[in-house]
């Protein structure tokens, strides 16, 4: 029987397994991926990258990520848990052997073998939650691990920059303390589903939207690849083309309030989806988002790097908690792994977003015109999103 406390029951179920999950992509997100970006100054720094070998070591990582996703599109819900595992160890090993290996195609390298892992840890944390554990009220802690990763390894480089740590030193301290939360996950991965509560009914009746459910997911498809070129020029530039803006204040610092954004807002967008819908909250994510990537162009203020920071980071993570549930819920209606080929897209924009942030950057020794191109992807992002 269905009773009205079976949402929270729910809710409450699903907190183990969706902090295991989110420690994932802690590990595979925000330390594997996105650790490279505040590291990416310090490695210019010390000698081992110059700014073009950097952009190469990102879009290799962006690559990576699409081969990742395309490499599980397959994947079943019960295989989730094992592929967990195994990209949780590949991001680990990646950390380490950045930590020993400095040549700069080697870099590149393992940049690109990094990113296949993190797909698959954004791919198999989905399938196993929300899909194999059936704990679709997780979501928003599941995707919070992004954030959480990106905090903890900005401060984390911090901290060993400040103490004088090189690079190579600091991929180390990344893998250990990677290490740490990949221990502390393990024991929730054993858990296994409990037959499937009744479903929130405000939450479906939310679903229905405009069109066939292959319309709305090939939309959601198209949708999700503008996000992922219009949010990677601000993810990875940021602490380069602020550098010196702030005196005395380590860039890193900007880079974790990115992260700090992300975090709660995990839990606001899937609040504000549960209310109004995928429609309304997916379209203003996109254009909040749109604002924090071009507000740098306006102002070079400290206070506007803070805000842009703020904004990119507390909507970009969003824009997955929005977009990934409501592509499970269409999923029926076509033929291939929505969640993997979400993921997919999502990387061909950011294979895309460096290519032309450098492309552009040599022409005019600028990043106004990355950020605006990256802005208006994600406005168009946001028109296609108000047709869901």
């Amino acid at each position: 029987m269905t009773t009205a406390s079976t949402p929270h029951l729910a809710e409450r179920r699903a907190i183990g397994p969706a902090l295991a999950a989110s420690l994932i992509l802690a590990i595979g997100m925000g330390f594997g991926r996105f650790a490279f970006t505040g590291l990416y100054p310090v490695m210019v720094g010390d000698g081992f990258l110059t700014v073009h070998g950097g952009t190469l070591a990102a879009s290799a990582n962006y690559a990576g990520y699409l081969l990742g996703a395309l490499l599980i599109s397959h994947a079943k819900p019960a295989q989730a848990r094992s592929l967990c595992i195994w990209s949780t160890a590949g991001s680990i090993l990646c950390m380490a052997l950045l930590g020993v290996l400095h040549a700069a195609a080697v870099i590149i390298a393992v940049r690109g073998l990094a990113g296949i892992c993190s797909a698959v840890s954004m791919v198999a944390a989905s399938l196993w939650l929300l899909q194999h554990m059936g704990h679709g009220h997780g979501a928003p802690i599941l995707y919070a691990g992004v954030g959480v990763g990106i905090v903890l390894s900005a401060e984390l480089i911090a901290l060993g920059h400040h103490a004088g740590l090189a690079s190579p030193a600091l991929w180390i301290v990344l893998a250990l303390a990677s290490l740490v939360l990949a221990l502390a996950a393990s024991p929730a991965l054993g858990l296994q589903p409990e037959p499937a509560p009744a479903s929130d009914a405000r939450a479906e009746a939310r679903v229905a939207g405009r069109g066939t459910p292959l319309a709305q997911a090939l939309r959601l498809i198209a949708i999700y690849g503008l996000a992922g070129f219009g949010y990677i020029v601000t993810a990875t530039y940021l602490p380069l083309f602020i550098k010196g803006a702030l005196g005395p204040v380590d860039p890193i610092h900007v880079w974790a309030v990115f992260g700090f954004g992300a975090v709660p807002s995990c839990f606001f967008w899937h609040w504000l989806q549960v209310r109004a819908g995928t429609r309304r909250s997916l379209t203003l994510n996109l254009v909040v988002q749109g604002v924090g990537v071009v507000l740098p162009v306006f102002s070079q203020s400290a206070a506007a790097y803070l805000l842009s920071a703020f904004l990119v980071g507390g909507t970009f993570v969003g824009t997955v908690t929005i977009a990934m549930p409501a592509a499970r819920r269409v999923a029926h209606a076509v033929r291939f792994s929505m969640l993997a080929v979400m993921t997919a897209v999502y990387g061909v924009g950011q294979i895309i977003g460096p290519l032309v942030a450098n492309a552009i950057l040599a022409s005019t020794q600028s990043f106004t015109g990355s950020l605006l191109t990256a802005g208006g992807a994600l406005i168009v992002a946001a028109v296609l999103s108000a047709g869901l």
